[in-house]
C-alpha cells in the first residue's frame, strides 16, 4: 500500500541471540552425630518420646536433631525416627534441604541407608526428616552399623539464601578454520603471483612465498644459492604432467589433496607421491602412500608399487605390499606380471628380501599340496 514501510522478512540481519538464568544461591554444611548407648536410649524413651540433641551450626543456621528410638509415632514403632529441627532465633524463612547419612564402621555413608528431604521451609514447621528413618531390627543385626552399642548419623544441610535472575553473555562458537578456502582463492585469482612456471603447453603462476614455506626445495631454487639458475621470467618443470603439477600446486595452497575420480584416483596419486618426494613435501608423500596401502594394492599393481616405495623410500606401501606378495594366494598372480620381472632386475635387493621370506613357505605349500594328491 502507499506510504507503508516494507516488513521486515526473515534473514534480515544477523540474528538476535541472548541467554539468561535463574540461580539459586546456597549455603552448605554438615554435623556428625554419634549415638552412644543405644539399647538404653531404646529402653528409656517409649514410642512418641525424642532425646533432642545439642545445638550445632550447619548453613549458616542453628539446629538440633530429634531422636526417637522408638518411632515418632505408633506406624513408627519398630523403626528410629530422625528429625532435623531449627533452633535459631533468627527472623525470616528459613528453606533448606537435609540429608540424613547412616556411617559404617569406617565412617562412610551407607547407600541404602540414606534419605533425603525436599526443601522445606523450617520456620513455618519446626522439624524435617524421617519417621521411619531404619527398622531396629536391621539396625541391630549389623555389625558393620551398630558397633559397642553405637551408631553415628550424618546431617548434611543446604540452606536456600537467595533466588535470583541475570542475563549470561553469549558466546558465540568460532566457525571452522577456512584459511584453506582463502588460499584457494589466492591461487585461482593469480593476485599478487610473482613467478610463473611452464609445464608442458600450460602455464602456472603462484607466489613465491608461499611456495618457498612449503617447500624446501623451492625455497632453495626461488630464495637460496640456485636461485641464480631461476632468472628466467618462465620457469620450466620438466618430468611432470600438467595436472599433477596443478595438484602439487593445490596442496601447498590448501594442504590438502584435491578431488580424484575412483577411476584415476590410483595413477594420480601414485604420480603425486613422485613429485612429492621431489619438493620434499613430507606430509603429502605419506597423504598418497596412505591412498595405495588403503585401496590400490592388487596382485596387477603389487610389484609396481613395490617399486616405487624402493625408489622413493615409502616404508608404508613397501611393508603393505610385502605382505600382500607373501601371502600364498597372490603370490603366483604377482610373478606372473611383467613388473615383476622389472623389480628383479632394477631392485634384486628387494627381489632376495622377498624371496627369502615368500620362497620357503611357498615351496613347503606346494610340496604339501603334491603330496596331498599322491596316489
Amino acid at each position: 500500500m502507499p506510504g507503508s514501510s516494507p516488513s521486515p522478512t526473515a534473514g534480515d540481519g544477523p540474528p538476535s541471540r541472548s541467554a539468561s538464568a535463574i540461580i539459586a544461591d546456597a549455603v552448605c554444611g554438615h554435623h556428625v552425630l554419634k549415638f552412644a548407648g543405644y539399647s538404653r536410649t531404646k529402653d528409656d524413651a517409649p514410642t512418641g518420646t525424642s532425646i533432642d540433641s545439642p545445638p550445632f551450626r550447619a548453613g549458616g543456621r542453628t539446629w538440633f536433631v530429634e531422636y526417637h528410638p522408638n518411632g515418632s509415632c505408633c506406624e513408627a514403632r519398630d523403626h528410629i525416627s530422625l528429625f532435623l529441627a531449627l533452633d535459631d532465633p533468627a527472623p525470616g524463612d528459613v528453606n533448606a534441604q537435609v540429608k540424613i547419612s547412616l556411617l559404617d564402621e569406617c565412617g562412610k555413608p551407607v547407600p541404602s541407608c540414606c534419605r533425603t528431604t525436599e526443601i522445606a521451609n523450617f520456620s513455618e514447621q519446626g522439624s524435617w526428616g524421617f519417621s521411619k528413618f531404619i527398622e531396629r531390627g536391621v539396625l541391630e543385626k549389623s555389625r558393620h552399623l551398630l558397633k559397642d552399642d553405637s551408631f553415628t548419623v550424618r546431617f548434611d544441610v543446604t540452606v536456600m539464601t537467595d533466588i535470583h535472575t541475570e542475563e549470561t553473555p553469549v558466546v558465540l562458537a568460532p566457525p571452522p578454520p577456512d584459511m584453506h578456502r582463502h588460499f584457494a582463492e589466492l591461487l585461482a585469482s593469480e593476485v599478487g603471483a610473482d613467478v610463473k612456471f611452464r609445464v608442458g603447453n600450460q602455464t602456472f603462476s603462484a607466489r613465491r612465498v608461499v611456495l618457498a614455506a612449503r617447500s624446501p626445495v623451492f625455497k632453495a631454487e626461488l630464495y637460496g644459492l640456485k636461485k641464480e639458475r631461476v632468472s628466467s621470467e618462465l620457469i620450466p618443470i620438466d618430468g611432470m604432467e600438467a595436472e599433477v603439477f596443478s595438484a602439487l600446486l593445490a596442496f601447498m595452497y590448501t594442504d590438502a589433496l584435491p578431488e580424484m575420480k575412483e577411476q584415476e584416483e590410483s595413477a594420480m596419486a601414485q604420480k603425486l607421491l613422485v613429485a612429492a618426494d621431489r619438493y620434499h613435501l613430507g606430509r603429502l608423500k605419506l597423504m598418497c602412500e596412505s591412498k595405495q596401502c588403503c585401496k590400490h594394492i592388487d596382485a596387477s599393481s603389487a610389484a609396481r608399487l613395490l617399486a616405487l616405495a624402493e625408489q622413493h623410500n615409502c616404508r608404508g606401501l613397501r611393508k603393505a605390499c610385502l605382505q600382500f606378495v607373501r601371502s600364498s594366494v597372490h603370490l603366483d598372480a604377482v610373478m606372473e606380471t611383467d613388473p615383476f620381472l622389472q623389480l628383479a632386475t632394477s631392485y634384486p635387493s628387494v627381489l632376495k628380501q622377498l624371496m627369502s621370506r615368500v620362497v620357503p613357505r611357498w615351496i613347503l605349500l606346494r610340496r604339501k599340496s603334491r603330496e596331498g594328491h599322491d596316489p
